[in-house]
This record gives structure tokens, C-alpha cells and sequence, in this order.
């Protein structure tokens, strides 16, 4: 009888064509976001001369059809692949930059918004679905965790810089910042332009013939992969589960700061502080944090459920804090030591959770499957601000309750969840039976429900 080992197979993890300048491009692009995304509405009131109602109004108008536009984008991806989008959407953006500054009437300004805000919007899908692409077992854990590092790290670069650039020039310096940003998005799709895909004939995952031949023929039809995305319990189970999880990635910046004017009484000076801590841990030991939970072996399900265990203790620290009200000095300390932790969770459960999205999806209709698991995080987003407002108002400590059951319900969900996906999304590298006879082979899961 076979016993299953806990560890997976080791063959060391196969290095990424082309992986440098796809990571330096992240990083580059990063940098231009931080650019401009700070000082977004005053970035783009400065640029064009416009008020910043209109700004405000154009940015809110133009966001939301940047979402309603993320399900044609999945069917891009399927239809040309991820790498061809991806340049398209750098091009888009370096294009929709380079104009800003001679946007300056509102017909103007709105087509370039709405256009860049189209390629903003799905540019996500499209990063996770080129990982997807190029990289295949463990290396796409690595991806995901270096993507995050460089992002974080490039944005916090971003903003250095230009904040430089105004204290030099002024508000003048916006316009020179838009150019900065057009270049960095056209060098950006330079450098992706020389990673190479990798794709294995015929197979779109382990998870039967019926799902593959499913997948195949989806693939020539928008509206049937759509419905087969639909069809997939297993896969909206995981991102309703991410939806959980992604209200926690919103607490940061939506609810803490709020939480510490209002109930804690707290100096705004903590929201820089713990926004500093954030960012720097996850630029500086992000990957090291996700190379030693892969190293481990554990399934990105778990790993995935820890980071949202770390959360939930993170906001029932907020609620101790919250009730005790100590002192300035044992807030300050207690309030860096649940960032961290948040920060860790964050750690753990991105790198498993981006992957673990990426490898349950069949190739032949990933854009669409990776576009549908994008809503969850659009949708939290989108939600948060009037959630937390509203049971701010009741209890301090209430919004954080909230996040506390609706963490530890994604964690229960991911764990529930693990016998349903394919075996190569929920490990990294393939499972090893230990054999009576003391051979090994790679462990055969049964085929999903959809």
C-alpha cells in the first residue's frame, strides 16, 4: 500500500526564459506607477489644467469602464496570448502618457483616460496570466513573489522620485514626470518583448479529458469560456475565497487609517509609519519569506490559508487594541507589531494565492478564468470604503470582527477547497508516492466536479 510523503519532488525549479528582463520590466513599470499614482488627481490637475472635479469625475467614469472592459481582456489573452496583450497594454500606456500634457480640454482628456484607463484596469490579468505562460511548477511562485517585491520596491522608488522632481521644479515637474512615466512604460515592454512562452502541447491541467476537450473548444469562443468559468465550482469557490481574503488586502489602506484618527486617537503620523513598514517588508524580505514556505514543501492551499490566518490574528490584535486603549507609547509599539504580522500574511498568502489561481486555470482559457478571479480583488476594492465607513460608525472595533470571520472563513475554504483543484495547483512541484517497493511516482489526483 502506498504511503504519500509530505515532501514534494525536488528536481530543482526550471529557470524562466528570458526571467531577468521580464523582472527588471516589472520593476521599471513600477517605478512609473509610483510616479503618479500618490498624487493621481493633483498629478493629472497639474498635467492637463483641468479642475479637479472633472479630473475626479473622468478618473471615477473611466475606472469603471476599465472594469467592465477585464472580461474581454481574458478573452484577448486566450484568443492572441499573454505575452502579445502585455505589449499592447505597455504600448497603450507609454502612448497615453506621452499625450497628458496636450490633453488640456475635457473631450481630449477623456480619451486618453478612458483608453489608459482600459489598459490599466486589465493589466493584471494579463502580468498573472504571462506568468502563467512562461514559467511552470515552483517558478511560478518565485514569479509571483519577485513580482510583488519589485512592485512595492519600485513604487516606493516612484514616489521618491517624484517627489525630487517637484521640489526641484515645482509643480512644473508633473509634466516631465508624465514623460518619465511614458518611458519607463515603453522600456518596460521592451525588456518583457524578450521573454519567451512556454507552452505544453494539449495540455490544459490533470483534471479529466471532459475539462480539456471543454477548455480546447472554449478557446474559439468568447461566450463558451465564459460559461465554462461558470461551470467551475472548484474555481469560483477559490475566488469567492480570495474575495474574503482580498477585503483584508484592503485594510491597510482604507481602514487603518480612519480606525486610528477616529477610534484610537491616534497621531496621522502612524499611517506613514505603518505604510513604511509594509513596504519596505515586502521589498526587502518578500521573496526570502515565500522562497522558505516553497522550499517547504507545503501546498499553496495551506500556505495560501496561513497568510489569511495571519490576518485574522492581525485584526484580532486591532480588537485588544482597540478595547484596552493603552497609552500612546504601548499603541504605537502594539500597532508595529500587527502591521508586521499583517505584512507577513501578506507574504505568505500572495505568492501561493497568485499561483494558485494561475495553475488551476486550463491554458487554453486562462485569461478568461484569471479575468473572473481579477473581480474578486476589483470587487473588495470597490467595496471596502462604504463597508468599513458603515460599521466604523457603530464600533471601532466592529469592521475589524468582520475581517477577523471573513479571514478565517477564506482560510477554512482554501483548506475544503484542496481535493477539488488540480494537483498541479495546489503543489508546486509534483507529489511523490512512496511505493512498497521503494520506488516513487508522482501522485495521480481524480478529476474536479465542475
Amino acid at each position: 500500500m502506498a504511503v504519500f510523503r509530505s515532501k514534494t519532488a525536488t528536481a530543482g525549479e526550471a529557470k524562466v526564459a528570458g526571467e531577468r528582463s521580464l523582472l527588471l520590466g516589472i520593476g521599471i513599470s513600477a517605478i512609473g506607477i509610483g510616479m503618479y499614482i500618490p498624487f493621481s488627481l493633483v498629478f493629472f490637475h497639474h498635467v492637463t489644467g483641468l479642475s479637479l472635479t472633472l479630473v475626479g469625475l473622468v478618473m471615477t467614469v473611466t475606472g469603471l469602464a476599465g472594469l467592465a472592459f477585464m472580461p474581454l481582456a481574458g478573452s484577448a489573452v486566450d484568443r492572441f496570448g499573454a505575452k502579445k496583450v502585455n505589449l499592447v497594454l505597455y504600448g497603450i500606456r507609454a502612448l497615453g502618457f506621452a499625450l497628458y500634457p496636450f490633453a488640456s480640454s475635457l473631450p481630449a482628456f477623456a480619451a486618453v483616460t478612458l483608453v489608459t484607463a482600459l489598459a490599466d484596469r486589465s493589466f493584471g490579468i494579463v502580468q498573472q496570466s504571462l506568468i502563467g505562460e512562461v514559467a511552470r511548477g515552483a517558478a511560478r511562485d518565485r514569479l509571483q513573489a519577485s513580482t510583488r517585491a519589485l512592485q512595492n520596491a519600485g513604487m516606493g522608488a516612484g514616489a521618491l522620485l517624484v517627489s525630487g522632481v517637484l521640489a526641484l521644479w515645482g509643480t512644473g515637474g508633473f509634466t516631465y514626470t508624465a514623460w518619465g512615466n511614458s518611458l519607463a512604460f515603453a522600456l518596460a515592454g521592451l525588456l518583457v518583448s524578450r521573454v519567451r512562452a512556454v507552452r505544453t502541447a494539449g495540455a490544459v491541467g490533470t483534471t479529466g479529458a471532459v475539462r480539456t476537450a471543454d477548455a480546447v473548444g472554449a478557446a474559439a469562443t468568447g461566450s463558451a469560456g465564459y460559461r465554462m468559468v461558470l461551470r467551475d465550482r472548484p474555481f469560483l469557490g477559490l475566488t469567492a475565497a480570495n474575495f474574503l481574503t482580498a477585503l483584508g488586502y484592503s485594510a491597510l489602506s482604507v481602514l487603518f487609517p480612519l480606525y486610528l484618527s477616529t477610534w484610537l486617537a491616534a497621531p496621522d503620523s502612524l499611517t506613514g509609519a505603518a505604510f513604511t513598514v509594509n513596504t519596505v517588508l515586502c521589498a526587502g524580505i518578500g521573496v526570502l519569506i515565500a522562497g522558505r514556505v516553497r522550499r517547504s514543501g507545503a501546498r499553496r492551499t495551506r500556505s495560501a490559508a496561513l497568510g489569511a490566518l495571519l490576518f485574522a490574528a492581525a485584526f484580532v490584535g486591532q480588537i485588544v487594541l482597540g478595547t484596552l486603549r493603552p497609552g500612546q507609547t504601548v499603541t504605537l509599539v502594539a500597532l508595529l507589531v500587527i502591521v508586521v504580522v499583517y505584512t507577513l500574511g501578506e507574504l505568505v498568502h500572495s505568492p501561493s494565492g497568485g499561483a494558485l489561481s494561475v495553475s488551476a486555470a486550463p491554458e487554453a482559457v486562462r485569461g478568461r478564468y484569471l479575468a473572473t478571479y481579477q473581480l474578486s480583488y476589483s470587487l473588495a476594492g470597490a467595496l471596502a470604503p462604504s463597508l468599513f465607513t458603515a460599521l466604523l460608525a457603530v464600533d471601532g472595533r466592529l469592521p475589524w470582527a468582520v475581517l477577523t470571520v471573513a479571514a478565517l472563513g477564506a482560510a477554512l475554504a482554501l483548506v475544503r477547497l484542496e481535493r477539488h483543484l488540480p494537483a498541479e495547483a495546489v503543489h508546486a512541484e509534483p507529489p511523490v508516492i512512496a511505493a512498497a517497493g521503494g520506488g516513487a511516482a508522482p501522485e495521480r489526483r481524480p478529476a474536479a466536479v465542475a
